[in-house]
């Protein structure tokens, strides 16, 4: 083929590849249909045999350049990450989280089995047997426990208060993350290892808890972590309940190969993690600035409460509109 008549024949899937990528970038919200994505993949691989062509008779630098360019730009448009905005933020957390935890809701409750059970035991355990408690956790550990709430932490809102949450509130997220990354990625241990680390959890705070309690500083820690609790004991659980989501993926999976079936459930799970995550963040502010305010206990409580409520009532209700669609 001359050059002059590869010019004449090809010229109309470039100026058409320029259109769509300038549809794109104007429009950079409104999703192609299917058809125009049909269509530019059919015109984004034709260009990239043209360039081929180009460079390989060398019919010129501009040319080579051009086509470049278009290749280029044709790919970002194909491959391009979809825009975050704060209303794919919104929808997420008004419908797509609830309605995953909605879909797969078997596996939270047996996430929360596997961490409320041990974690209510241990602690009866370590109210009536004491002596248990210090046998499987360190006696340095449920003294530094019991002693940070022998009393209240703070008597004042003052510089010290604002230094010491402001860096505790790193502190919190790192920890609270790590236990529920570690709860989410032993999921790829056939299941085994997020059971595991829920059972562990569970039967290490409640013997924790269990101590606290008996040595009679039950006051000021419930009134302490009953309202960050809300959000962070939830979290873990649903981050283990994502772990156990990508070990059913690789036990089970069905017709599929166990590649596919684990995309599928890692879905899923991701997103999950995702707003796990956002509630840990949540939490370790709570933590930080409100649980250790000098204020009375009964304002705590009734706080408290109500995000354990609010909790409750945001994964009942949000995102059921479409849970026959998913189920």
């Amino acid at each position: 083929m001359k050059r002059d008549r590869f010019l004449r024949e090809r010229q109309g899937d470039w100026k058409r590849l320029e259109a769509l990528v300038e549809e794109v970038k104007t429009k950079p919200s409104r999703k192609l249909s299917g058809a125009r994505v049909t269509e530019l993949a059919r015109i984004y691989r034709s260009i990239c045999f043209d360039l081929s062509m180009v460079q390989s008779r060398e019919w010129g630098d501009d040319l080579e350049m051009y086509l470049n360019d278009l290749v280029a730009r044709g790919h970002n448009c194909l491959y391009r990450s979809p825009p975050i905005s704060l209303h794919r933020f919104i929808v997420f957390l008004t419908d797509g989280f609830p309605r995953i935890l909605h879909k797969r809701q078997v596996f939270f409750w047996t996430a929360l089995a596997l961490f409320a059970l041990p974690f209510l035991t241990a602690m009866m355990v370590a109210i009536v047997e004491p002596a248990i408690a210090e046998t499987v956790v360190d006696k340095s550990m449920l003294g530094s426990a019991s002693e940070g709430y022998a009393t209240e932490l703070y008597d004042s809102v003052d510089d010290r208060y604002v230094g010491e949450r402001s860096s505790m509130a790193g502190f919190y997220v790192l920890n609270n993350v790590g236990i529920a990354f570690r709860c989410f990625a032993m999921g790829v241990f056939f299941g085994i290892g997020t059971a595991k680390e829920l059972l562990f959890n569970g039967i290490v705070l409640g013997l924790i808890t269990g101590h606290i309690v008996q040595e009679g500083y039950s006051s000021n820690f419930f009134s302490f972590v009953i309202t960050h609790g809300a959000f962070e004991l939830t979290a873990i659980v649903i981050a283990g309940s994502a772990g156990l989501l990508i070990g059913f993926g690789m036990i089970h999976p069905g017709r599929r190969t166990r590649l596919d079936s684990l995309r599928d459930h890692g879905s899923d799970a991701i997103k999950l993690v995702v707003g796990a995550a956002i509630m840990l963040g949540i939490a370790a502010m709570i933590e930080a600035f409100f649980s250790p305010l000098a204020i009375p206990k009964a304002i705590k409580y009734f706080v408290g409460t109500f995000c354990w409520l609010g909790v409750i009532l945001y994964f009942t209700l949000c995102g059921r509109g479409t849970r026959s669609h998913e189920s």
